[in-house]
Order: structure tokens, then C-alpha cells, then sequence
């Protein structure tokens, strides 16, 4: 296959380039902190990918999109711009919008509520500064999942000396993006705290797509001796119009136009489509060191979301409240026989929604069609041992876990109760450091992922409490590690998950969803990154090359899979490509220029589970530009990319077994971005 071969030759055509002997620009050792401690990357004995300033720094700064695509296993689309949705390794079978059975937490803090729900477009990619990816079930001691868990990191690192800095960014492109970011920064020795405003605005590419979010966040940290206080609170204003899928024949003859009306069905520029978010969200976490091999953790969170959705179908109007508990203890001691950790702890998650649909008059609610009040409740208790010793490390844990539902709609008396009963989640995992720069890793992990709020109670109106939980064990063979006196990194995985009970989206023929279970899927694959750091120590114009591509080899499938009469086993899983590449080089050059170009090659994927249509294979390529400079106290930055380079036709956000075959969400073609920052740092003794 050709884009295999291009995959690995770019990262080896640099290596080939390798100079002797130059120790002074080494990669930099990089630390992780999942399972909730901090290793060294190379020794976590799980699938984990990881995301810093330079990835971040690699797009335009208006979208996760891009950044999280370049991890193999993980697939973040985008129907219009703020309708988001992730998936991790076949996740996004059941995830028709946002972001259902992959956990996600911003500095430890929950973002996922007690339904299992995400508003992951919630969160501006400015406010983060790295983020850890951790793939598989083997993330169960973060609660119930099969798909993964993603933590958001925040940089609110202390420094002895006490400094304040302000910054100010505008960015603006085509369809007309724009976004302005302000924020300040104060930094010292026991303190640190930020605050950023956003505002972001965007006409869309295609009819009905306008957005607009405005996001004001709060970031803080205390420390003594032995004690270390977080704070974050943030609020956001989200709008973003849905122009809905389109069938082949619509999307050949106007991509860009909105769903438009069949039959006595309106469409989504008669009913303006959109949705509304409102949230208010505040945590805070306590870290206590009892003794040098003691440590207590424990967070509390509280959000208030108010959601609208007017869609083709009817008018949803949600009130949502989400509280968040959790605490952990954590013993490492080292000794002559190795070392031993034991990490033990607790996580509550509870959501409450108030659900009212209306009619959809022309984008105005109408008469009440239903009013349900749905109380959820998510719990976790984990314990995990591990014990080094020379080469080896081995790891056992153990998490149980429940989900609990509360239902009742208003015209009736009578509760609806639906719980998972305790269900036990085993974790096995053994490393052999093959040498100081290589690492050799194997686990097996049990995941259990119960329905969310949005699939028992889905936008048809209906309560489904017969839905069952996924369940399923992994099994995952790694090697990872640095090359090349540690100026190259790579990380290799092999897994075979086998899932029952898989959850999966239908359609009503009005368009409105459900979600049943579909006997089990087969999801075996490989998946591959690369990284190499060649220095030019510093002459001509030219001073650093960084290479790194990325593979995911999917060929997931359904096992024993019948709806009806319909025998779907052996048919590829829904939605998932089978073959992901990505590969790009970073220049640095003299003077503070610098060069990125990246490209992205993604396979043809089924979009209804009889794989009777699917949507094409495409090919992106992006660049971006830039130029920094420091002026005594000050920095300015000023950049300059694209997307879509080759003005590929393709669906970004596909609508998988969308009733009337309309599957199909254009995404933009050719665009273009630029812009400008400014910072001012002062700092006192």
C-alpha cells in the first residue's frame, strides 16, 4: 500500500541523516500522569499516547480536531464547526454526536457527568497545555469505559521567582473564523493563578453551520509544605447551528447545502437547527503529602448546564446538574528487594436532568410532548498493587463499579429503576525494561461501559431501559522506547478486544435516534508512532528537523450480529476506517521562524451496519507558518496556515445508519488562517 510505505519512509529518511555525536539536543524525558501517578512514558505499562506544547502549537488554535487525529487508535471528528464528537478505537459505533464511552477529565477533575455524557466542545484548546491518552479498557480505574479515557492538563506550575504576565491573540481565516483570546498569568513560589476570556465566531461552510462561543476560565493552585490546592472554574456560552446529513446524490450535487425538506418533513434551515449550551463548572482538588511515601487526593466538582436543541423532529430544552466526588490514596515505598506502590480510592458521579420536548415551530418550541425527569448515578472503587524489581514491573488491580437510573415521566406516577448491579473490572499488567531506553509491555483488562442518559432516553422521546452494558476483555502486546541516543522515540501496540452486548445507533423514519444492542464486535489492530529530533547544531538557517508519523491498522468487525432477518456478522464495524496514517516534519530555523506540514490519510470506512455505502478514502494536507520573537519583556508571534491543501471532497462527521442513507456532513475545502500574539512578562524578586 502506498501510503504504508510513505508512513514509514519519512521518518526513516531523516534517521538516515543522523549525525555522529551531538548530546546537547536530546528528547526530552517524557513523564505521564495516568492511573493517577506519574511515571516515565516509556515505563507505563499501557497503550498511552501523549500531546505537548508541540503538537498544540502544530495547527491553527481554534480546534482539537486536528491535534487529536494525529494519535493512532483516536478519531475526533467534525459535523460543523462546535459539533464535535471523539472516539477511541471503534467507540464512535454508539457516539452519534459528542463523546460517549471515552472518560475525559480536566486536572483530574470529571468532565464526564453521571449520564456519561461529555460537552467536550465546551473547553477551548487555549486553556490546555498537554494532554494524556490512554486507550482501551485498560483505563478502568477511572470508572466504567471500554473506548479510553482522555486527561486535559493544565499547566499552573510554580516558580521562585513572583512574575505577572498578560497576553492578547487574534486569529482569523476563512468562512469567516475569528477568535480573540486575553488572558493573565500570576506566577510565584506559593501561588499561581489565570484567567482567560475567549470569543469565537464562525459563518460555516455550509448553510445553517454558524457558531459562536464565548468562555471565561479560572485557574488557581495554593501550596505549603505538604499541601497543594487546584482550583478551575470556567464558564461557557455555545451556539452552533446543524445543517444535518445529506444522501450521496445531495452531497454530489451541493455539498455545502443544509438537510433539506423530504416529504412533509421540514428541513434544518426551515426548523433552525441548532443547539444552545450554557454551563457553569467549578472543581477543586486537595493533594496532601502525609510522608514521603504517603499521599491523599481527593476533588470535588458542581456544573449547571442549560440545554436547547430545536431540531427537524421537535424542540428538546434540558436543565442539567452534575456533582462529582472522588479521593485516593497512594503508598510508594522504595527498598533493596524493588519498589512498591499501592493506590486505592473512590469516584462518584451524579447527574439530574430536567427534559421537556416541544413541537418545533420554525425554530420556536410548541406544544409539550413530553417531560421527563431523570435522576443518574455513576460509582468506583479501585485498588491497584504493582511491585518493580530489577528489570520487571508488575501491576494487578481491581475496580467495581454501577451505574444507577431514576426515571419518571410527569404524566405518570409510577419510576422507572434501571441498574447495572456491581460488576467487577480486573486489570493485569507485567513490563520488562529490555534496556534503559526500551520497554516491553503486556495487560489484560476487563471493561464495562453501561448505556448513557442520551441512549436511554434518546431524542425519539422513548425510554429504552432494556439496553444492557458492553462488556468485554483486551489484550494488549507493546514496545516502546527512545532511538538513536535518545533523539527518536517509538511506541508499537498489538490488542485484540472482543466486546458483547455492543450498543449501537438506529434511526426512526423520522430521523429521530435509538440505540439497541448488536450482539459483539471483533476489535483487533496495530497501531504505531514514530518520532525523531535531528539538531544541526545551530548552523545556517536551518537548526532543527522533527519527524513523526502515526498508523492504526482497524479491521474491526461484528461478531454474531443479527437485526431481523439480517445476518450482519463478519461485516466491518460501522464508521471505523480500517487504515489511518498520518506523517509531517517541524522545521525550526534561525531568527525564530519556523515551518510545520503535516498530512493525513484516512481509508473508506462503512456507514451503515449492512456496509452497503461507504463513505470515501481521503487524503488532507495542512501547513502552518510562523515567526517568534522576544523584545526584552515582550514576545510576539505571528503565523499563517492552511487546510485541506488538496481541496479534498470528504465527510468529516459522518451520520452512521442515518435514516433516509443521509450520512453525509461535508467538511470545508480549501481554507486558510492567520494571526497574532502578544505577551508582556514582569518579574520581581
Amino acid at each position: 500500500m502506498r501510503p504504508f510505505l510513505l508512513f514509514c519512509l519519512l521518518p526513516l529518511t531523516v534517521w538516515a541523516q543522523q549525525p555522529k555525536a551531538d548530546t546537547t539536543t536530546l528528547l526530552e524525558e517524557v513523564t505521564v500522569s495516568s492511573f493517577h501517578s506519574t511515571v516515565r512514558w516509556k515505563e507505563a505499562p499501557a497503550a498511552v499516547a501523549v500531546i505537548g506544547k508541540d503538537e498544540l502549537q502544530r495547527y491553527a488554535p481554534v480546534s482539537l480536531v486536528p491535534v487529536l487525529n494525529i494519535l493512532p487508535g483516536a478519531r475526533m471528528e467534525e459535523r460543523s464547526p462546535g459539533s464535535y464528537r471523539l472516539s477511541v478505537r471503534g467507540s464512535l459505533l454508539r457516539s452519534p454526536f459528542g463523546v460517549r464511552n471515552v472518560k475525559v477529565y480536566w486536572n483530574q477533575l470529571p468532565l464526564t457527568d453521571g449520564g456519561g455524557n461529555t460537552y467536550l466542545n465546551l473547553v477551548d484548546m487555549n486553556s490546555i497545555t498537554g494532554a494524556t491518552l490512554l486507550k482501551g479498557p485498560a483505563a478502568s480505574m477511572y470508572g466504567a469505559g471500554t473506548g479510553g479515557v482522555l486527561l486535559l492538563n493544565s499547566n499552573t506550575a510554580f516558580s521562585d521567582r513572583i512574575s505577572d504576565e498578560a497576553a492578547l491573540a487574534v486569529t482569523g481565516g476563512s468562512f469567516g473564523q475569528f477568535q480573540q483570546r486575553a488572558s493573565w498569568q500570576h506566577t510565584g513560589p506559593g501561588i499561581t493563578s489565570s484567567l482567560q476570556q475567549v470569543h469565537q465566531q464562525a459563518a460555516g461552510y455550509r448553510e445553517q453551520s454558524a457558531m459562536r462561543r464565548d468562555a471565561i476560565s479560572w485557574q488557581s493552585a495554593w501550596k505549603s509544605q505538604r499541601n497543594q490546592l487546584r482550583a478551575l472554574v470556567f464558564y461557557t456560552d455555545l451556539y452552533y447551528q446543524t445543517p444535518g446529513g445529506l444522501t450521496l446524490a445531495q452531497w454530489e450535487a451541493n455539498p455545502v447545502q443544509a438537510r433539506p425538506p423530504a416529504g412533509a418533513l421540514p428541513g434544518a434551515v426551515q426548523q433552525k437547527a441548532a443547539i444552545y449550551n450554557r454551563t457553569l463548572f467549578a472543581g477543586i482538588q486537595d493533594e496532601l503529602t502525609i510522608s514521603d511515601i504517603l499521599r491523599l487526593a481527593a476533588f470535588v466538582t458542581g456544573s449547571r448546564t442549560g440545554f436547547s436543541n430545536p431540531f427537524i423532529t421537535n424542540y428538546e430544552k434540558r436543565n442539567e446538574t452534575n456533582f462529582s466526588a472522588g479521593a485516593h490514596i497512594g503508598y510508594h515505598k522504595k527498598g533493596p528487594a524493588g519498589e512498591f506502590s499501592w493506590i486505592t480510592g473512590t469516584e462518584w458521579l451524579y447527574n439530574h436532568s430536567a427534559i421537556d420536548n416541544y413541537g418545533n415551530k420554525g425554530g420556536m418550541s410548541d406544544t409539550i410532548q413530553y417531560r421527563d425527569r431523570v435522576h443518574a448515578l455513576q460509582w468506583s472503587a479501585f485498588s491497584q498493587l504493582s511491585f518493580g524489581i530489577t528489570r520487571w514491573e508488575l501491576a494487578a488491580g481491581l475496580s467495581i463499579n454501577e451505574q444507577r437510573f431514576r426515571y419518571r415521566r410527569l404524566e405518570n406516577i409510577q419510576h422507572e429503576h434501571k441498574t447495572t448491579g456491581i460488576v467487577a473490572m480486573p486489570r493485569f499488567s507485567v513490563l520488562y525494561k529490555v534496556s534503559g531506553d526500551l520497554s516491553l509491555y503486556a495487560t489484560a483488562a476487563q471493561g464495562f461501559s453501561p448505556p448513557s442518559l442520551a441512549e436511554l432516553r434518546p431524542s425519539d422521546g422513548n425510554y429504552y431501559g432494556d439496553l444492557k452494558a458492553e462488556q468485554g476483555w483486551n489484550y494488549e502486546l507493546g514496545f516502546k522506547g527512545y532511538l538513536f541516543n535518545q533523539r527518536g522515540t517509538f511506541d508499537i501496540s498489538a490488542y485484540y478486544f472482543r466486546l458483547r452486548d455492543a450498543i449501537v445507533r438506529r434511526n426512526s423514519n423520522t430521523g429521530a435516534e435509538y440505540f439497541v444492542n448488536a450482539g459483539g464486535t471483533i476489535q483487533k489492530g496495530t497501531e504505531a508512532r514514530f518520532g525523531y529530533r535531528l539538531p544541526l547544531n545551530g548552523k545556517g538557517w536551518l537548526q532543527t528537523i522533527n519527524a513523526w508519523s502515526s498508523y492504526a491498522f482497524q479491521p474491526y468487525y461484528f461478531d454474531d450480529y443479527r437485526q431481523g432477518n439480517a445476518d450482519y456478522s463478519g461485516n466491518p464495524l460501522t464508521g471505523v476506517p480500517q487504515q489511518v496514517i498520518a506523517a509531517g516534519l517541524d522545521l525550526t530555523m534561525a531568527k525564530g521562524f519556523y515551518f510545520n506540514i503535516s498530512a493525513s490519510l484516512v481509508s473508506s470506512l462503512p456507514l451503515n451496519d449492512a456496509n452497503d455505502e461507504r463513505a470515501k478514502a481521503y487524503q488532507l494536507l495542512q501547513a502552518k507558518a510562523g515567526y517568534k520573537t522576544q523584545l526584552g519583556t515582550q514576545e510576539l508571534h505571528v503565523y499563517a496556515g492552511a487546510d485541506n491543501l488538496l481541496d479534498q471532497r470528504y465527510s468529516l462527521g459522518n451520520d452512521i445508519n442515518a435514516a433516509g442513507r443521509r450520512y453525509y456532513n461535508a467538511a470545508a475545502g480549501r481554507n486558510f488562517f492567520a494571526g497574532i500574539s502578544w505577551s508582556l512578562k514582569r518579574a520581581r524578586d
